[in-house]
């Protein structure tokens, strides 16, 4: 009650300064709640101190599509994140404000209300509102100084308004940026693909998309070939398609590394060359692959795990057990293992209005 009171302060006060502008209409916090259609998900992982809100929401989402945050007035985050694109980068590396490019492929945005063991491939960022600040002062992308993206803020009449909505008084500052743009990406689930409407009985797989099923599903067994599967789920599991982890996927030998990905952020030796662990929600939508961008098709990914794993020292070990035989999978069971992949493409995540640009 005090924030709200003290906003509608804020903005009689700046009405009276301002005669010119029209205040009928006192701008005031608003508190209304924001629900997550999580559908057949578990509740999201939060903490009791967060309250998703409608008007948290829409700040995030202006700020998310809003070029100012970089130095040149010509980048906002949805340029590396393009909603049709699965809220990724189809390019290897993305291009930031000043024409430097990244050094990893940009990660999709997809259901990261069920994250809690960090943001990045390397989980640098304990917080997804620590980690949607960080791209602002990445001299490799928007390459500007959170000081300066206030300042370009607080000449915009509007945002100072939704800040008041979201806050209850109209200070920008960098924490209440990344609070908003935290909540605008935990609104980004995709639940909806062919494959969850399998699963309640909507839709029915082709054969081959059935075969990819089982084969995904199904245990590496390298003395029984016949029965043996592609073990995908063993990283690649649960509700959301992923395990949450930090792996070493056998792209390499320990020479060839180049980068150490979570070893950077923990210094640990078991952590060389260990990366997130992605989800295949609109995998197919979000291509190139790896962190690197290495490979540009699933068929190259299914053709990775089946016969090209590499021995390196953090080499995770259930993969270790194929080295000797690869996956043996059949060219037919490959392209039925991507059939099944292209399943968990979800139609409506990239044509909702809710997740576009406001402006």
């Amino acid at each position: 009650m005090i924030k709200y009171i003290f906003g509608f302060l804020v903005v009689l006060s700046s009405c009276k300064k301002a005669e010119t502008e029209n205040c009928s209409t006192p701008v005031v916090l608003d508190s209304t709640p924001y629900e997550l259609p999580i559908g057949s998900f578990p509740n999201p992982i939060t903490s009791s101190e967060f309250q998703l809100t409608t008007a948290k929401v829409a700040l995030g989402r202006m700020l998310f599509y809003e070029e100012k945050l970089s130095s040149l007035n010509n980048q906002s985050c949805a340029s590396c994140h393009s909603q049709t694109t699965g809220f990724s980068d189809v390019n290897q590396f993305s291009e930031g404000s000043e024409g430097n490019f990244g050094d990893r492929q940009a990660m999709a945005i997809i259901n990261l209300a069920w994250n809690n063991n960090g943001f990045f491939w390397d989980g640098r960022s304990p917080s997804l509102a620590h980690q949607s600040l960080q791209p602002i002062i990445n001299p490799l992308e928007m390459a500007e100084t959170h000081a300066n993206v206030i300042s370009k803020l607080n000449e915009v009449q509007g945002y100072k308004n939704q800040f008041i909505k979201a806050f209850g008084n109209d200070e920008i500052t960098a924490q209440k940026m990344g609070l908003a743009m935290e909540q605008f990406m935990m609104t980004l689930i995709s639940n909806n693909s062919k494959y969850d409407k399998f699963l309640i009985g909507q839709a029915e797989l082709s054969e081959s998309e059935e075969r990819g099923r089982v084969l995904f599903f199904s245990e590496f067994n390298e003395f029984f070939p016949e029965d043996s599967g592609a073990d995908c789920e063993h990283c690649h599991g649960g509700f959301n398609f992923e395990n949450d982890l930090y792996m070493n996927n056998g792209l390499d030998e320990d020479a060839d590394f180049t980068d150490l990905g979570r070893f950077n952020f923990t210094n640990l030796e078991e952590d060389k060359a260990k990366f997130k662990v992605t989800t295949l929600r609109n995998i197919e939508l979000t291509p190139p692959y790896m962190h690197d961008g290495r490979f540009q098709t699933l068929e190259e990914v299914v053709s990775h795990y089946n016969e090209n794993i590499k021995i390196s020292s953090t080499t995770d070990s259930a993969l270790l057990g194929t080295t000797s035989t690869g996956l043996m999978l059949t060219d037919e069971d490959k392209s039925d293992l991507v059939s099944f992949l292209k399943t968990l493409t979800d139609e409506s995540f990239i044509s909702n209005s809710d997740f576009s640009s406001p402006f």
